[in-house]
């Protein structure tokens, strides 16, 4: 017989609980058949938790007895729980995760080769392109946590509304080789002042701070991939001006 399990969310027209989708989801998926009940009303919620001696919703019952929430679900059928906000790389990683194959495909359509050079230039510019569009649907957010740690911004406020655009537009310009002996050395500035900031901050005070490098109010913390950011900026600047010459 297929296993069987009932299950009370909120399904209201302001509110519709994203655990409780995730626990019907979860239980399908595991071979439970699910008899849904949902909860449309505050007034229902309440009677409910009342009813049940529980505090939240959604709950899931297996039989007659009730399991508990989502965490409790996850917990009953093996799974691990679903990951607790803190500090995380992922933003930053799914940044290059998709601009890598970015500048592969561009260049494999423009040169119908994988020249490793421009790849890594088109990777680097498209990356300053993404991270400064990151920072620019929030700008208010960014500049709050960029002058926690960047030594010109937090004398000069202003600066921390200018940083964006210039690697945004830096990465832009970049991108078709256009402008350069105004790109790069503008991407040089800001990217050595931050790459000095970064240093400063975790590796000499050794400060616990969160990276705005994907925009303000973000959980990546302040360090490695930081400065790489930076340090990123800086070589393809040098390397932009270098190849002027040749």
């Amino acid at each position: 017989m297929k296993k069987k399990a009932k299950l009370y969310r909120m399904v209201m027209s302001d509110h519709l609980c994203p655990w409780g989708i995730k626990a019907k989801d979860l239980l399908k998926r595991n071979g439970y058949e699910v008899e849904d009940h949902p909860l449309r009303s505050s007034e229902e919620v309440e009677a409910f938790k009342k009813a049940h001696d529980c505090d939240e919703t959604p709950q899931v019952f297996l039989g007659d007895d009730r399991l508990g929430g989502y965490d409790e679900l996850r917990e009953h059928l093996g799974k691990k729980p679903d990951p607790k906000e803190g500090t995380t790389y992922q933003p930053v990683l799914a940044v290059f995760f998709v601009t890598l194959p970015m500048a592969l495909v561009t260049c494999w359509a423009l040169r119908g080769e994988l020249a490793v050079i421009r790849t890594l230039e088109l990777f680097i510019a498209y990356s300053m392109c993404v991270l400064g569009i990151l920072k620019l649907q929030d700008l208010l957010s960014f500049a709050t946590g960029f002058v926690q740690y960047d030594l010109v911004a937090r004398r000069y406020v202003p600066y921390s509304y200018v940083y964006p655009y210039v690697e945004a537009g830096a990465g832009v310009l970049m991108i078709g080789g256009l402008l350069t002996w105004v790109a790069a050395p503008a991407a040089l500035v800001v990217s050595s002042i931050g790459a000095i900031s970064v240093i400063k901050a975790v590796y000499i005070e050794k400060r616990d701070l969160n990276c705005a490098c994907v925009g303000g109010g973000s959980s990546v913390p302040l360090g490695f991939i930081s400065l790489t950011e930076n340090l990123m900026m800086i070589a393809m600047s040098i390397w932009m001006m270098a190849k002027q010459f040749y």
